[in-house]
């Protein structure tokens, strides 16, 4: 084994990444049974990123099932680094390698059922303190895209620890392993599984990138174009590209297990799968992933489903929309599956109140502590002045009504300089509120839009059409979650473009 870490560093322009063998190599060598031989022949092959970057600090580990199983959480990371001769595939110069790619696998304690969940790159997140080749920490960052943790440090190959630091604050489970696998070994095992079945739902000829419409097997650099292509397809955004890269996932996993896990069809599966890992210690042998990997063995391509995190847009980034996402970390944390059933007893009738959202007071300043001023954008008369008082309600305490301001269809939240996690936990009492950055703000401000007036009861707008009723917030599972979720046995032209 080697540890990449000491390679030096280059500076590199291209940014897009891809990378979804991680899961594929799990699953890989999980089938091997073929004796010590087969894991010699790998051994050499996996890297270790240090554990010296892994926080001190972390959420617990999942609950134990009654079955004496306990779920298990592995981050796959796909890295656009161009070093090693990555850049042969994916252009660019050489440099620090981006996270361009990350699902969080969790699996249920069952093992027999597992979901996804992707979580783009351009998503606004916290990134909290990282180790530095100097052995000196980073000072925690807000407001950063989430591939940036992986570039924390700069390290020739990546920080994988930072990533997952970052991925355990975000969504307070803790993660079990951490997988990376990069341009060459995507496309090493794509080839040697003759191919992956994919679905192009337009021509394609961009950015040097061409595939034709239609239903087609892809491999090597064809299968890396697919997935890590964004201009083209729909809107040219990252969430397009993510629903593609859950369709490839799940024919990858699908042809994978259909050509039967013998030597003959595995060997060079693995061979190329290896080569192209960066593991965290706990799985740094072919042996150890092997042990682990075989543990996933029962899981059916019907139970398993993927989910893009619960998002909207923030000018050119991706906001993860509240209470939404709250919702998802919970029931993963509870071991529940995205309909909030038990996965040991899916026949159990979910509550429609299963989720237990974490208190939004632990990562943001108490109501009274935060200034907010009160701003009507929606041409409803006195909207502003009722508003204010149900944020008293609330708990909000120093709230006073600015002056109304031209139409808005939206409603904005505006926060200060560090108080992003107030403004987030404020958006949970406006649903569909766009969030972002005010440097004027002293401290908060909510500007109501005319989607706001529709959820009260105040007569007649300022144009004459009439208010609506009061909107009840949704109960049971969120439609963040259901609109997002992608099952793996889907028809491979089903939903593949957003915009």
């Amino acid at each position: 084994m080697t540890d990449r870490t000491s390679r030096p560093a280059k500076t590199r322009r291209g940014r897009i990444a891809r990378g979804l063998g991680a899961t594929a190599a799990v699953l890989v060598v999980a089938t091997a049974g073929v004796g010590a031989w087969f894991y010699q022949r790998l051994d050499h092959n996996i890297s270790t990123f240090s554990a010296d970057g892994v926080a001190t600090s972390r959420p617990p580990a999942g609950p134990t099932a009654s079955g004496g199983g306990r779920p298990v959480n592995i981050l796959l990371l796909g890295s656009d680094t161009r070093q090693d001769g990555n850049g042969d595939l994916g252009g660019g110069e050489e440099g620090v390698g981006h996270s361009d790619t990350a699902i969080l696998l969790h699996v249920y304690a069952d093992h027999k059922h597992a979901v996804g969940v992707s979580i783009p790159r351009d998503t606004l997140v916290t990134v909290p303190a990282c180790r530095l080749p100097s052995g000196s920490w980073s000072q925690a960052r807000t407001n950063q895209m989430f591939n940036s943790a992986f570039t924390v440090g700069e390290y020739p190959q990546g920080n994988p620890a930072c990533t997952q630091n970052t991925v355990e604050a975000l969504t307070g489970l803790r993660v079990d392993h951490t997988i990376v696998v990069d341009f060459k070994g995507f496309a090493a095992m794509t080839e040697a599984v003759h191919g992956v079945d994919v679905c192009v739902p337009n021509d394609v000829n961009s950015y040097g990138i061409h595939l034709a419409k239609g239903r087609q097997t892809v491999s090597g650099q064809q299968a890396l174009d697919y997935v890590r292509a964004r201009h083209g397809f729909g809107d040219g955004s990252d969430i397009g590209r993510v629903k593609r890269q859950q369709a490839f996932m799940s024919s990858l996993i699908k042809k994978i297990r259909s050509q039967g896990f013998n030597p003959t069809t595995l060997l060079p599966l693995a061979d190329a799968a290896t080569k192209s890992l960066t593991v965290d210690p706990e799985l740094g042998s072919a042996v150890k992933l092997a042990d682990f990997a075989q543990s996933l063995q029962g899981i059916d391509l019907a139970d398993i489903s993927f989910v893009t995190v619960p998002w909207r847009y923030q000018g050119e980034r991706v906001a993860l929309v509240h209470p939404d996402v709250d919702a998802l970390w919970a029931l993963l944390r509870q071991d529940r599956t995205l309909t909030g059933q038990s996965a040991a007893d899916p026949s159990a009738t979910a509550s429609p109140s299963a989720p237990q959202l974490p208190s939004p007071t632990a990562t943001a300043p108490a109501a009274g502590d935060v200034p907010l001023t009160v701003h009507n954008a929606s041409r409803a008369g006195g909207l502003g002045g009722q508003a204010a008082a149900d944020l008293r309600t609330k708990g909000y305490l120093q709230v006073t009504v600015g002056p109304d301001t031209a139409f808005r269809r939206t409603t904005l939240i505006g926060y200060a300089q560090g108080q992003q996690a107030a403004a987030d936990r404020l958006a949970q009492l406006f649903p569909g509120a766009e969030v972002q950055p005010d440097p004027a703000a002293d401290g908060l401000t909510v500007t109501l839009g005319r989607d706001y007036a529709a959820t009260r009861t105040t007569g007649p707008d300022a144009d004459g059409t009439a208010a609506g009723t009061p909107t009840a917030l949704p109960t049971g599972i969120p439609t963040g979650i259901t609109e997002n979720t992608r099952p793996a046995d889907s028809d491979l032209c089903a939903d593949l473009s957003f915009g």
